[in-house]
């Protein structure tokens, strides 16, 4: 009788958690899966059977529709859970929760407040566990912008992107994610946000190897002049508060048509969304000819795809294997 083939355990915690090769054939599969899935060739063989257990500490919509409505087109399962339906909200431990999902499900995907709660799950799962976002890295999201970016500027190599506004989860996982693919980033941010010294110094050294330039400044002209990639976030994640000063300084950090105007005139508009539409960008921005906000949005569905099949099926590029 033929010995069944053990599969690595891979979490995917932060964008780094991936080697540029990893992330660059992850991105190209979602591709392949979205042209599939637009074409209406069926992928329901392709996860028949898995089910993936959802945690929301947060709520959300892309995260929880793209991961489910996902599965459901692979042909699996997936589970929501809020901390109301688990008992993590009556006391028991986020270990024991690990464990036993562990014994039900193929897969987990949480999205926390704290960075910490996601890497105690992975640390006792003995399933793949994805972050679904903390408060230090959203990889899904930007692995998934890494395609919109492909796709609407044919490569990353010798692009660059700026990032306005306080660097939060979004920026971390920006600067990850476009070092691995070779996509400079600048994060522009008012002194009293400025992005965690760690995440800048490990990008950058994953963007020595990749040819990309990981920069941190504070004048926003200056971070988007020539860029062909304008993105934004909110000022105030859920569950955070951030000083009035700073929300005075964020002002000059808004992204109007004027800022789009110092960028390369073919540059695109991107945000995660949600968005707070005349907050952080003005109306004419998110509605306007440069925004790809909502292509965006759709690539979290395929991106989302790619990881689940790489993670619990053989019919992937085997880049997680």
């Amino acid at each position: 009788m033929a010995v069944p083939t053990v599969r690595k355990l891979f979490h995917l915690l932060t964008d780094d958690d991936l080697s540029p090769e990893q992330a660059v054939a992850l991105i190209e599969f979602a591709a392949q899966l979205k042209a599939q899935h637009r074409a209406g060739e069926p992928q329901h063989h392709l996860l028949r059977g898995k089910t993936l257990a959802m945690i929301f500490q947060k709520p959300s919509t892309r995260t929880r529709v793209a991961f489910e409505a996902g599965m459901a087109q692979l042909g699996g399962h997936a589970l929501y859970l809020s901390t109301a339906d688990l008992q993590l909200g009556r006391g028991e431990t986020i270990a024991d929760t690990a464990r036993v999902l562990s014994r039900y499900v193929d897969a987990i995907m949480a999205r926390v407040f704290r960075h910490a709660d996601v890497v105690e799950l992975a640390t006792h799962a003995s399933v793949p566990v994805i972050n679904g976002l903390s408060d230090l890295a959203h990889p899904t999201q930007g692995l998934a912008d890494m395609l919109t970016i492909k796709e609407h500027l044919g490569g990353w190599n010798g692009r660059t992107l700026a990032y306005l506004g306080c660097a939060n989860n979004m920026a971390h996982s920006l600067a990850l994610s476009g070092a691995l693919v070779g996509l400079s980033v600048r994060i522009a941010t008012p002194p009293g946000c400025r992005p965690d010294p760690e995440i800048v110094q490990r990008a950058q050294q994953i963007a020595a190897r990749t040819g990309a330039r990981i920069e941190v400044l504070t004048d926003p002209i200056e971070a988007v002049r020539g860029v062909d990639v304008v993105y934004t976030d909110v000022w105030v994640s859920m569950g955070q508060t951030v000083p009035d000063e700073v929300l005075a300084a964020l002002e000059a950090y808004r992204v109007t048509p004027a800022i789009m105007a110092a960028a390369a005139p073919h540059a695109i508009f991107m945000h995660c969304l949600p968005m707070f539409r005349g907050q952080e960008v003005t109306v004419e921005v998110a509605d306007g000819p440069q925004s790809v906000i909502f292509d965006q949005a759709e690539n979290r569905l395929h991106l989302h795809k790619a990881l689940l099949v790489e993670l619990l099926s053989d019919a992937g590029p085997g880049v997680l294997r």
